[in-house]
Parts: structure tokens; sequence; C-alpha cells
């Protein structure tokens, strides 16, 4: 639901004042956002999936059984990856759904708001 100019003014003038007042509080409230940290899992994953790869390499020298771990570990790196990567960019696109249920929340918060019922 969107907010009006005036109820956006006030919460960043709320928002300058906490940053004022307590920056460390303001910068722990703001935390990571969700597609951040799904792109972060995603990052380790690929470094996850290169090593995998180095491991198999080397291992193709050493032992049968440390191909099989490096194997392993690009298999579960992938689906890691995958799974992080759609995640961040589900959590950007929201459904139809949500927006229509959000625009007919919107509408009638409008309606209320010019005392039209």
């Amino acid at each position: 639901m969107a907010l009006s100019e005036k109820e956006q003014a006030l919460l960043a003038q709320m928002e300058a004042a906490l940053t004022a007042e307590d920056p460390r509080l303001a910068s722990t409230l703001r935390g990571r956002t969700p597609n951040s940290v799904h792109r972060r899992r995603a990052a380790l994953a690929a470094i996850g999936f290169i090593a995998g790869v180095v491991i198999l390499i080397i291992g193709m020298g050493v032992s049968w059984v440390v191909s099989v771990i490096g194997f392993v570990l690009m298999l579960v790196s992938t689906v890691s990856a995958l799974a992080s990567w759609s995640r961040a960019s589900s959590s950007r696109t929201p459904r139809s759904d949500a927006q229509d249920f959000l625009h007919r929340i919107e509408e009638q918060w409008r309606r209320n708001e010019n005392g039209t019922d």
C-alpha cells in the first residue's frame, strides 16, 4: 500500500531523527535485505562449485574417492546456487495476485479516506 506524500515525509523525518539519535540502532534495524542475502549465498555456492572442480581434478591423480567428493561438492553447490538465485529473483517480482490484492486494499483505503463508502 502506497503512503501519501505527507506520510512519506513524516517517515523520513522519523528515520532521520532515529539515525541522528542512535546511529548504531538505526543500522541494526536496517539489516540486510533478503535479496542481498540470497545473492550472497548464490555467490558462495559459485565459489563452492569452483572448489569442487578443483577437488575433482586433483582427485583424478590422487584417488577416485577424492574425485567423488569434488563432484558431490559441485552438485550441492549448483543446487544451492539455483535455489538461492530463484529466491532472489522471486522476491523481486511479486505475484500478480498479490498486486491485485494490494491494489484493492489501496482503493478501499482511498475511499475510506475520502469519506465515500
